[in-house]
């Protein structure tokens, strides 16, 4: 199988490694018992770095603080804990080296190549990755999609958080696509129902899965919900008051107001025909009826995209399933928003084996290759 060599594609982190006599924190390795082996990671800007975002096949979503190398350190240290793997280091030769394969145990979309690139980087930058797919393409049960080389111990020390990571994302891309596909011509959007901490990455997963990002979280947009409505004292009230606070701070952002019935909507176009604002989008939300069949009504939601007419962008919230989602794209809404995409994802189930004939054999008896 024709492999393909990915660049480094994130800031590179690397470890210094020192020996010491005593620490807390260290331990013995094999053949060195002289020696504590003491791993401490840190990071270069991205300036002095080999790797650079534009090398990924498809780019983050942009975020101002989040720090993904501090994610992986954590996914890392978690499993680590302070002794590192004791299973390696009592049954394999530190030195050793292997070849371990990743497979693929159903069909999918793969995502988080890059994030695993960058993974195997921060344990052992000498590991060799080799990929025959990248991310965002389709991948079917039974295949062998990548290959990693280098020290056995590293390796396995970095296999589980690499396929944590890559099972999820390939969950919410594969997910992503069917959404994004049956919703035509509408936009599919995920929400900030994200797994905490893993923000960026379940977002990054939507992109790669063929979906658009909404905003990232509560800097990066105006977004005036129900809450905000009733405290504000009504829609107009509270679309005053974002007009007046961006003005006051010479902001420029999109605004979005939630809309949950028609009069609603008819308030804030009325509105937005007697005075100059910032909105953008209007949210038409639990417009879609769900019906005792399994089927959807959504004749409230057309209605409200044919009073909008245009004058702004539209998106549909509420009842967005697989099943329902095409039926709503049909409705003239520009964006279709579902929380689902990554509040309740199915992991994409992905190995990564040393020995690949024993795993396909085993696999085909579980019906899993």
């Amino acid at each position: 199988m024709a492999m393909i060599t990915t660049q480094r594609c994130l800031p590179q982190a690397f470890f210094h490694i020192t020996e010491r006599t005593t620490s807390l924190s260290s331990f013995k390795l094999q053949g060195q018992s002289k020696f504590r082996r003491v791993i401490k990671m840190s990071a270069t800007e991205l300036t002095n770095s080999r790797i650079s975002y534009e090398s990924f096949a498809i780019q983050p979503p942009l975020h101002p603080t989040y720090d993904l190398k501090g994610i992986i350190k954590l996914a890392l240290a978690e499993d680590a804990g302070d002794r590192g793997d004791v299973t390696c280091l009592a049954t394999i030769p530190f030195d050793m080296e292997v070849e371990a394969y990743f497979l693929a145990k159903e069909d999918g979309i793969i995502a988080g190549i890059a994030l695993a690139e960058m993974i195997f980087d921060e344990v052992d930058p000498s590991l060799k990755v080799k990929w025959s797919k990248n991310d965002g393409d389709f991948i079917h049960k039974g295949l062998q999609f990548g290959k990693v080389h280098g020290r056995a111990h590293n390796i396995i020390v970095a296999e589980r958080v690499v396929l944590n990571f890559m099972q999820r994302m390939s969950g919410i891309a594969t997910l992503t696509k069917a959404m994004a596909t049956a919703a035509h011509p509408a936009y599919i959007l995920e929400t900030r129902k994200t797994a905490p901490g893993l923000r960026l990455l379940d977002k990054w997963a939507v992109l790669i899965g063929g979906g658009r990002n909404h905003r990232m979280g509560l800097f990066d947009m105006v977004m005036i919900k129900d809450n905000h409505i009733s405290t504000a004292g009504g829609v107009t009230n509270a679309l005053r008051a974002v007009d007046l606070y961006l003005e006051q701070k010479h902001l420029h952002m999109e605004v979005e107001v939630e809309t949950r019935t028609l009069d609603e909507v008819k308030e804030v176009l009325h509105y937005a025909s007697q005075t100059k604002t910032s909105l953008t989008r209007i949210m038409l939300d639990n417009m879609v009826v769900p019906l005792p069949n399994g089927d959807v009504d959504i004749s409230m939601l057309k209605e409200a995209v044919q009073l909008v007419n245009g004058r702004f962008d539209t998106e549909a919230s509420g009842n967005v399933t697989l099943d329902t989602v095409h039926k709503i794209g049909q409705s003239g809404v520009t964006y279709i928003s579902s929380g689902s995409l990554t509040h309740s994802v199915k992991a994409l189930d992905i190995s990564l084996k040393i020995d690949t004939e024993l795993a396909l054999k085993v696999g085909r008896r579980t019906g899993r290759a």
